[in-house]
């Protein structure tokens, strides 16, 4: 073929466009072949980190809006678009425009119920002859993007992973987003982002010359990663051969071990390197005021290749700028394989429940993503292993009281809420023994303004929803254990499908049976929504029974989980290992033959109870003396 189409088809153009001018009034589609949606929260939480933290760089209260335009560009990488047929099919890009039409969506309906002017819906989608269809077009998604854009419930049971992605994508957005963002910085954040935020939308006239360029642009061989640099660097000066063979093999190793623990996780090299240098070097974070710099911590999470080489001597590489040998090969085989090692141990621990470290793996479920980082820094190479497992059992235990107090009190528990606290706490316990490790932690739960006091008032909302879903979890799991059986920790969040378990009323939704204790419909549904009116029961269970009267469901709550079954009487009958636990704890279990507002009101008291036993501050000091059955 030859002529102006043949050339036409190998033409390659390049333009730098911001978000706006690539999705409004756009559309884009994907080929059948690469429509899956991979993004996890990991990837969704560093987006949103990423992006808030370069717009609080430059707003302030009381700016104009107008002034948004002077505020600093966000560069957001590349896209490739393939050209043909009138359509534009995305090549490369497709996760990071999926991720941003469901981060406007969500700050479109913020928008709407702050009764602020929608600036957004054309980025979203478009309308044509009186029919609405979205700007990445995929078909199999249609349905489930009309659902999260109506608001209407979504039973993923049956969904395709790419569409079940989607959906705890979009419903993670709400709990990811800074508190900052709020209806007053809205407005700003919105302008910043649809025009601030820059991409390079690459477009072919051809597939073949959009692969070649996807290619082109991923060869290993010619775009090497921050860790190919840092590798490279650190091997570059360790002058012996055979010193410098050994400490390739051993980095070999290290990361064959962190890529098989997470074989679909791109990013699993640079997230051990970020929770290693930040917990053992980083001692500074910057300012969030505008105009402020990036420091340590901050830089290691974007460019820990550069800040090591430029930071050479503050790591011990170097003297006065003079390369030390020896010390090159032994950031990788000593202080590097210390620390992968006892990562390597964290992120197991995170995934699978290990006796011992029971709270990293709840700590895991809360998306701590900040939590590799926080028990690294108290760890030092001169510890026995002993005292290591006692470090992170204090330290994991004080993240577990500290976001559970959060999540009471309707705080986010975000990467980016957390990122300094979690900053100022590696600061302050890197380095210490276990005694001024728990002293540290213990001076740092004082000064929390959040309380367990907020379970007092909790209730089940949008936002609370997966919050209460791992309380409930934990509240059942601590009287299983606690009363000698088995920890079903991980049955009640990781099961899906109807042996799943969901957070479930119970009182039916008839307002009308209440009357004598509440005059309005609003009171009544305010007070169904009570924590001490949830449990956590099989999704089977709510199907069969969730809308019937509390007297024909009581039978049945006696064979589910020990939280459910104790409103039952039998469940203080022949049960020695739950009567004893509940008198040892002095906990006010009791059963219910009706459930009525005093009895709401007693459940609520009961979960406080068991929220003080559970999040108790002493147990950092039960810890320290060696108590092992750590809850």
């Amino acid at each position: 073929m030859s002529g102006p189409d043949s050339i036409q088809r190998k033409n390659i153009d390049g333009k730098g466009k911001t978000l706006r001018e690539i999705l409004f009034g756009r559309k884009f589609y994907i080929d059948y072949y690469q429509r899956e949606y991979k993004w996890q929260t990991k990837q969704l939480e560093e987006l949103i980190s990423d992006l808030t933290d370069v717009f609080f760089r430059s707003y302030e209260p009381g700016h104009e809006r107008r002034a948004v335009a002077g505020y600093d560009r966000y560069f957001l990488g590349s896209i490739i678009v393939s050209q043909k047929d009138g359509r534009d099919y995305v090549i490369d890009g497709q996760q990071r425009l999926t991720t941003l039409t469901l981060l406007l969506l969500f700050l479109m309906k913020r928008q709407q119920a702050a009764k602020q002017q929608n600036s957004v819906g054309e980025m979203i989608y478009s309308e044509e002859y009186g029919e609405k269809s979205f700007n990445v077009d995929v078909p199999e998604r249609r349905a489930i993007m009309q659902a999260l854009f109506d608001g209407t419930d979504i039973d993923d049971e049956d969904l395709p992973e790419s569409s079940r992605n989607i959906v705890a994508r979009y419903n993670e957005i709400e709990e990811l987003c800074p508190e900052e963002i709020d209806d007053a910085a809205l407005p700003y954040f919105v302008d910043w982002l649809t025009k601030n935020v820059h991409l390079v939308e690459i477009t072919a006239y051809s597939d073949d010359v959009a692969y070649t360029i996807f290619e082109t642009m991923n060869d290993r061989g010619l775009s090497l990663s921050p860790t190919d640099m840092l590798k490279g660097y650190l091997l570059a000066n360790i002058t012996d051969s055979r010193a410098r063979d050994s400490a390739s093999a051993e980095w070999k190793r290290m990361l064959a071990e962190m890529r098989a623990l997470a074989p679909d996780n791109q990013e699993y090299d640079s997230d051990f390197f970020k929770a290693w240098l930040r917990s053992q070097h980083a001692d500074s974070i910057r300012e969030r005021k505008k105009n402020s710099r990036p420091e340590a911590w901050d830089r290691i999470g974007t460019e820990f290749h550069r800040w090591v080489r430029e930071e050479a001597d503050r790591v011990g590489l170097s003297k006065n700028g003079q390369p030390q040998s020896p010390a090159y090969r032994d950031f990788i085989t000593a202080e590097m394989a210390f620390y992968s090692k006892w990562y390597m141990i964290i992120r197991r621990a995170e995934l699978q429940l290990t006796p011992g470290l029971e709270n990293i793996f709840h700590n895991g479920t809360h998306q701590f993503t900040h939590q590799p980082t926080l028990l690294l820094a108290a760890l030092s190479r001169s510890d026995s292993d002993d005292v290591i497992r006692l470090k992170m059992r204090l330290v994991a235990k004080y993240a577990d009281i500290y976001l559970s107090r959060r999540l009471c009190n309707f705080r986010n528990c975000d990467y980016n809420s957390l990122q300094y606290n979690v900053f100022t706490v590696v600061r302050d316990i890197r380095g210490g023994n276990p005694k001024e490790i728990a002293a540290a932690l213990r001076k740092r739960l004082e000064e929390q303004p959040e309380k367990l006091a907020g379970f007092d008032a909790f209730y089940l909302n949008q936002w609370s929803h997966k919050p209460i879903k791992r309380l409930l979890a934990r509240m059942a799991d601590y009287i299983d254990v606690s009363s000698g059986n088995q920890s079903r920790y991980a049955e009640y969040i990781t099961l899906r499908g109807n042996k799943g378990f969901e957070v479930e009323h119970i009182w039916p939704n008839h307002p009308e049976d209440f009357r004598d204790e509440f005059a309005h419909k609003s009171d009544f549904e305010d007070y169904r929504n009570r924590f001490g009116g949830l449990l956590l029961l099989p999704k089977s269970f709510n199907a069969s029974y969730g809308d019937t009267p509390y007297a024909d469901k009581l039978e049945h709550y006696f064979g589910q989980n020990a939280l459910a079954k104790t409103l039952h009487p039998r469940a203080y009958e022949h049960n020695p290992g739950f009567v004893r636990f509940v008198k040892d704890q002095d906990l006010p279990f009791r059963a219910h033959g009706q459930f009525k507002k005093a009895d709401l009101d007693a459940r609520q008291a009961l979960y406080r109870c068991i929220a003080d036993r559970i999040w108790d501050v002493a147990w950092l000091d039960r810890i320290l003396a060696g108590e092992q059955s750590v809850r």
